[in-house]
């Protein structure tokens, strides 16, 4: 399945012809409201308050804008369900039950929302409608599918398994929305919200979230303050083609500094992921510098359905891993390694689908491997890197089925 993703994004443009519709609906009604335009995500694009509207009615426009479009449906549908005793609708995170949020749909796809308060929920609603069935136009923009937040995440969470630590690593959207999370069994529980907020701030705010750690350790506490940024390194954009896409976030490893390192494995490997179709007729080119780069902290070269390349690199002992439908081949460029293949596995836990990990191997063969040397180990066949050099470098093709 590719990893690319495209989706509709409403312009300045586009914006505009919908709260021009909408403000005229309500003047020619007479309608004295606060209409609020977002985007998928919900966040603010426009606010208009008409001559005499309310000034309680600009966030409750904002939230029933919200509520339409994070929930692709009208908000007066979240309100009907209350009204008719489903009273726990009301804890529905990020809804408001209130009538007047109508999405803005292309093709079947919602791409924003308009919310109107002011005036009774029909007449709120009716503006909305007016703005929502709007000629608007749209952009095109490269976005995080499911497939490359995972390829991201597990890379980090791959880097991290190999050196013995077990960060939460959490991919999100560009609006910070999270797609996929990783939670080893050792990761600390603070480190789940912790790594979703390194995320959203590295997405949202278009850069790593270091930036802000940086500015408030050098003279600029203030930074504290910018709404919905966390001042933690371990954030960093998933960029493609310019635009930034989402952001990985990793907490709970040794270090911030290594947070830092393994977020940057994350994006990297998304950023690839994301750009990359699946097809095998697609060449994929990795110049000797970015290999290097590559090898300097470890990670995926390429991510495709049937099978993946990865930049090996190890600096000492890792746990026992099981595949069980995924064959690795691995080739040696630098260092040396011992690495015990076969036998049975001691202390064996699962950590994802037909994925064991565990503390050692009774029996078993050693294989002593040295530069140019070249390892296969089929699917189903555990094996345990017991000794490496610092560094041990390495190809690994990892071909599925």
């Amino acid at each position: 399945m590719p990893a690319t993703r495209i989706r509709r994004v409403l312009d300045v443009d586009g914006a505009d012809a919908v709260m021009a519709a909408a403000e005229g609906a309500a003047r020619q009604a007479g309608s004295r409201v606060v209409i609020a335009v977002v985007d998928a995500n919900g966040r603010l694009l426009q606010l208009r308050r008409t001559e005499g509207a309310q000034p309680a009615s600009d966030q409750v426009a904002i939230d029933k804008a919200r509520t339409a479009a994070i929930f692709v449906r009208p908000s007066r549908d979240i309100e009907a369900q209350v009204t008719n005793g489903r009273l726990g609708a009301l804890a529905l995170h990020g809804a408001v039950a209130l009538t007047g949020g109508i999405p803005l749909t292309v093709d079947g796809e919602v791409i924003g929302a308009v919310g109107t308060s002011g005036e009774t929920p029909d007449e709120d609603e009716a503006v909305s409608i007016a703005g929502a069935s709007a000629s608007f136009s749209t952009v095109e923009m490269p976005a995080l599918s499911r497939d490359a937040a995972r390829v991201g995440a597990e890379a980090a969470a791959a880097l991290a398994a190999s050196r013995g630590v077990a960060p939460v690593i959490a991919a999100v959207d560009a609006g910070g929305d999270l797609v996929y999370l990783v939670r080893p069994d050792a990761a600390q529980v603070a480190s789940v919200a912790v790594a979703i907020d390194k995320a959203r701030t590295a997405a949202l705010f278009r850069r790593p979230s270091k930036d802000f750690e940086d500015q408030a350790a050098n003279g600029r506490p203030s930074a504290l303050h910018l709404a919905g940024a966390v001042p933690l390194q371990g954030g960093l954009p998933i960029v493609v083609d310019g635009h930034v896409i989402g952001a990985i976030g990793a907490s709970g490893a040794s270090s911030a500094d290594e947070d830092q390192e393994l977020g940057v494995v994350g994006a990297d490997a998304a950023s690839v992921a994301a750009q990359s179709s699946g097809v095998a007729s697609q060449a994929t080119f990795v110049s000797a510098a970015d290999l290097e780069a590559r090898l300097a902290v470890g990670g995926l070269l390429f991510d495709s359905p049937g099978y993946k390349v990865d930049a090996g690199r190890r600096t000492a002992p890792g746990e026992v891993e099981f595949h069980d439908g995924v064959t690795d081949v691995m080739h040696v460029l630098e260092g040396r390694a011992t690495v015990v293949t076969g036998g049975q596995i001691v202390g064996a836990r699962e950590v994802g689908p037909g994925e064991l990990r565990g503390e050692s191997i009774n029996g078993g063969t050693e294989h002593r491997l040295t530069s140019g040397d070249v390892l296969v180990v089929p699917a189903g066949v555990p094996h345990h890197f017991v000794a490496v050099t610092d560094p041990f470098l390495y190809f690994v093709v990892k071909v599925s089925g």
